[in-house]
């Protein structure tokens, strides 16, 4: 067993910070560790948070961490943020709404940067979820970033998809284009206090109707006010009857092979892909000078290097 596997096994907070590091920077024996904590998994609720900008979902995500430690329960959060193109950077600005759980120990909060991932959510997200479950927490909330179609990639690792709403924002024809009706588990309008909630709700259902009119189950809509902690009991009640319907319909068990299925083949394409880059960089990329020359193209170039791979160990071509 990896001894950061070990560390988290006996609930040490720096070596789950540490194992999240080495996840995130792709360090060498990052398999090993994974493959460690895999069986230590403990079930917890994995929900992911996702909404357009401005919805309201870290404040949210911060009075929903305290509703939930109040009923005794510990909560990892994972807080995605966009990274810069240019910089590589992120701002990473979701921890300052969540300063108040910072010295709870019941409560691990890590923020972390898309690093290029157009699906808004890393590979190592879903591998910082994994070594969170193993630590122990009961829940993990998982917030996006909040770009529109490529929230989508969500629904891939949580149980459980809340799309946060705001009114007068314009945010449900957006939703609708973006297909994310069809990936949510439940509605949350926040800001509820705010004028245009009877119209946001009318539009809601009316959207529902269209995409969900043949589903056995059909997304509740929630309203809150985060500021104030109104309607965090009807959110959380919401979480738990649809984790029951996924587990009672069988829905659950299903998404959990899909999802384990397309985790496996992201696996391998990481792993080739690092292998050959690997490879051809050793090689000084020795198809680059035809390339600039015009005397081949990409797709021929590419064809060549994974023919050479496919090669059986006889050497002889298939």
């Amino acid at each position: 067993m990896h001894p950061l596997a070990q560390r988290i096994q006996q609930k040490e907070e720096r070596a789950l910070a540490k194992a999240i590091t080495l996840a995130e920077n792709n360090g060498e024996d990052k398999l090993e560790l994974l493959k460690s904590i895999y069986p230590q998994q403990k079930g917890a609720h994995w929900i992911g948070i996702t909404g357009s900008p401005g919805a309201g979902k870290s404040s949210l995500v911060n009075r929903l961490i305290s509703f939930l430690r109040k009923k005794k329960m510990t909560v990892a959060v994972v807080a995605v943020d966009p990274t810069s193109p240019f910089s590589g950077g992120s701002i990473l600005g979701d921890r300052v709404r969540m300063a108040d759980h910072f010295t709870d120990p019941g409560v691990f909060i890590r923020s972390m940067g898309t690093r290029g991932s157009l699906g808004g959510l890393s590979r190592s997200t879903k591998e910082t979820v994994r070594l969170m479950d193993a630590y122990g927490f009961d829940v993990i909330l998982i917030e996006t970033v909040g770009v529109g179609q490529s929230e989508l990639d969500i629904m891939k690792l949580a149980d459980s998809v809340a799309v946060v709403l705001n009114p007068g924002s314009g945010d449900v024809v957006q939703v609708f284009k973006a297909g994310i009706m069809e990936i949510a588990d439940l509605f949350v309008v926040n800001k509820a206090d705010m004028p245009g909630v009877p119209k946001l709700l009318a539009e809601i259902e009316a959207m529902l109707d269209l995409v969900k009119h043949d589903s056995p189950y059909r997304p509740p809509v929630v309203q809150t006010i985060s500021t104030e902690n109104k309607g965090l009991q009807e959110l959380w009640e919401s979480l738990l009857k649809h984790r029951e319907y996924l587990e009672k319909s069988g829905e659950g068990k299903e998404r959990k092979l899909s999802n384990l299925k397309r985790e496996v083949m992201e696996v391998v394409q990481h792993e080739i892909y690092q292998q050959v880059w690997k490879q051809e960089q050793k090689n000084g990329f020795s198809w680059l000078a035809d390339l600039e020359s015009g005397t081949t193209d990409p797709y021929t170039a590419a064809e060549e290097i994974l023919s050479k791979r496919m090669q059986p160990a006889d050497g002889k071509q298939k």
